[in-house]
């Protein structure tokens, strides 16, 4: 039941929100679904589709920002994952950064399953002309469930063909304590249906087939709306 109103109220509350955002300027809002919730190129919906909302605040300069969001998951005897994330975004010699810190908790999980999680993450971002490359790392010092430490590096290359579509390639390591080390990948295309509407298909695999099923390849269709 719990699971069932926390998503209900998301999703309620993101719907009615656009009078909201347009009366206060700060706040900005996206919704969306998609077929398969990958995260760091493995799935955290069993393969399965599953539904998102977030809400974001940035301050007046824009150097800083407030996120909380929600999205369906499987895992742990958890269907619903809440995070809330703050983080600082300053550009400096043509470079952007992106500096965060992100509390995840996964909502009614198991008795006895650890289910929260502190998680810091750097981006580091530039745009030359129609290209765009980025490096990203994230690490976390005891993640959810059974696995300890974890380290993410990412790179990743997108190029903007139209005002409308552009795509990216990007490659990934992880380093996992009590969980496997793997190499992901993907590969997509993201097209501006609308000014607030966006269709992103992408496809997902990594090296690490023989852990499981999430670890498998996919083809990813995802639906957002930003207001």
């Amino acid at each position: 039941m719990l699971r069932s109103l926390t998503i209900a109220a998301v999703l309620a509350g993101a719907t009615a929100a656009p009078a909201f955002a347009q009366a206060t300027n700060p706040w900005s809002f996206e919704i969306g679904a998609g077929t398969d919730n990958r995260s760091k190129d493995a799935s955290k919906s069993g393969n399965d589709g599953y539904v998102f909302g977030s809400a974001t605040w940035e301050s007046s300069d824009q150097l800083f920002y407030l996120s909380p969001s929600v999205q369906t998951i499987q895992g742990g005897g958890s269907n619903v994952e809440a995070a809330f994330a703050a983080g600082y975004q300053p550009e400096a010699f043509g470079y952007q950064f992106d500096f965060s810190v992100t509390y995840k908790n996964r909502i009614d999980a198991d008795a006895g399953y650890d289910d929260d999680t502190w998680e810091a993450m750097v981006n580091i971002s530039r745009a030359v002309g129609p290209a765009k490359a980025r490096l990203q790392v994230q690490y976390s010092p005891d993640q959810v469930g059974a696995a300890k430490a974890f380290t993410w590096v990412e790179g990743r290359v997108g190029w903007n063909f139209t005002p409308q579509l552009n795509g990216s390639v990007a490659v990934g390591r992880r380093e996992q304590d009590n969980a496997p080390d793997y190499t992901g990948w993907n590969a997509g295309v993201t097209y501006a249906l609308t000014r607030s509407l966006d269709l992103d298909l992408r496809y997902y695999d990594t090296d690490a087939h023989t852990f499981g099923e999430q670890y498998e390849d996919a083809l990813v269709a995802k639906v957002a709306y930003a207001f």
